[in-house]
This record gives C-alpha cells, structure tokens and sequence, in this order.
C-alpha cells in the first residue's frame, strides 16, 4: 500500500481526507513543522506528501523548501481556498507541487494522489474494496520512540498485524493521540526532555486519553529501573530490543483483555 504523509492543522476537513483517504492509502498525519516532517520523512518513507493549507496561516513554510531542496522526487499536493493557495504559491511554483482549489470532492483528491503516483484510481478503489471485504480492521498502536532506527523496525516488525502510526517524542505523542486515537501505545520509557513516564502521565491526566493501554519499551535491564517503571502500573513492558512474536503476543492480550 502507498504512503501518504498528510501535513495540516487537524480540523474537521483534515480529518475527513485522512478518514477517506485511509482506505486506499496508508496515511500518517504530521504537523506543520519542519523539523517534524524532516524526521517522519525519514521514518515513513512516504510516495507522496499531502499539505492542508486550511486554516494554516501559521505554518512553517521552511516545509516547502526542505521538499523542494531534499526531497523532490517526492510529489506533493496541496489543498487549500484560491486565497489560501495564492498566500502560499510563491514558495512551491515547481512541477514537484501541484494545488486543489477548495471546495473539492475525497473523490477528487483520490484521484490526484493515484495521477500523481502514477496509478489507476479505479484499479485502487477496487482492491481497496476487496480487502475490506476479506480482513477484519486493524487494531491502530502507535509506538513512540526517539529513536528512528527502533521506530522503522517497530513498525516493519508489527504493520502486517496492526494499523501503525509512529512518533519520535512524547509531544508528537500527544499530537497523534489527538488527532486519531490508537488502541494501544508502546513508549519507550527512556527519552530526551519528555521521557515515558512524563508522557504517560499527560495520557492519564487527560479524559479522553486516560484509558488507553501503554507498554513500555526500556533499554535499561536493572532492579531499579525495571521498579520504576512497574510503579507507573503499565498494561506491561517490554526490555529493547522486544522480541517480535512475544510482543505481538503481549499486544493482542492486552487489546482482548
């Protein structure tokens, strides 16, 4: 399945693309910070990049350099009013870009991505249909880890059994939280500024977060350290790097507990 990174301002319109495209694509939403995208890049490897202009006044618009001077191979879209697009227009005016002028059908925008990926809309469509048919819906965990090595094999490890969504630190953590739930969260427990046991306290702390499953994932092997985290009472935890078949094993008892 081609990979879609969608970068904008979670709002209702955000969430129906990410919502209509996720049948046919795998989609990972990212905010409108450079830095951000420079890391997700690297970890999702995506076909093609999607930027909401709505509503995004603010945005970084070093994004648009940093795909046009690092990753032009990369076809990018964006979405936003003819004002909004006319604000943003002189910082993207190569063939690497392409705009939608809103109002503009899912349908439309499906149709975009598949030209610009060079692939058959329909054919696509179809075979989306197909394997909703055919497979139950994916249980979503997001794992969390500062390390983009541990994260790419997390996710090459779990994604033929789980919807996967990654996050380099706990703040992107709580940002992907928002914006679409996941049924489990694997934290690692040792990270820089905003480390595991912080990040699961503002999980807890928050009404809406407050009752999603967490294990830890620990590099550190000692007493104390493991009691530490015990202390926090996670659904359980794991030493790094985890062992792909017990920790599919751990997943699937705790989301069925």
């Amino acid at each position: 399945m081609k990979k879609v990174l969608l970068i904008g301002k979670m709002n209702s319109v955000v969430k129906e693309i990410n919502q209509f495209l996720s049948q046919y694509f795998h989609v990972q939403l990212c905010s409108e910070n450079a830095n951000v995208l420079e890391g997700m890049v690297k970890i999702v490897h995506p076909d093609l990049v999607l930027i909401s202009l709505i509503g995004a006044y603010g945005i970084d618009t070093s994004i648009f350099y940093l795909l046009s001077d690092q990753h032009a191979h990369i076809p990018v879209l964006t979405i936003g009013t003819k004002e909004e697009s006319d604000r943003f227009f002189k910082y993207y005016e190569n063939i690497q870009f392409e705009n939608l002028i809103r109002p503009v059908e899912n349908t439309v925008i499906m149709e975009a991505v598949c030209r610009r990926l060079g692939m058959d809309g329909k054919a696509v469509a179809e075979k989306a249909a197909a394997e909703k048919r055919d497979t139950a819906v994916k249980k979503r965990i997001l794992a969390v880890d500062d390390n983009g090595t541990a994260l790419r094999t997390m996710k090459a490890m779990l994604e033929d059994h789980y919807d996967v969504a990654v996050a380099i630190s706990g703040a992107q953590a709580m940002t992907s939280i928002g914006k679409q739930r996941p049924d489990l969260i694997l934290l690692d427990y040792e990270m820089p500024v905003c480390d595991g046991r912080m990040t699961l306290e503002m999980i807890r702390a928050d009404e809406e977060m407050k009752d999603i499953p967490v294990i830890f994932l620990t590099a550190v092997n000692d007493r104390d350290n493991i009691e530490a985290v015990l202390k926090l009472k996670p659904a359980g935890y794991f030493l790094k790097p985890p062992v792909k078949e017990r920790l599919i094993a751990e997943i699937d008892k705790v989301l069925n507990t």
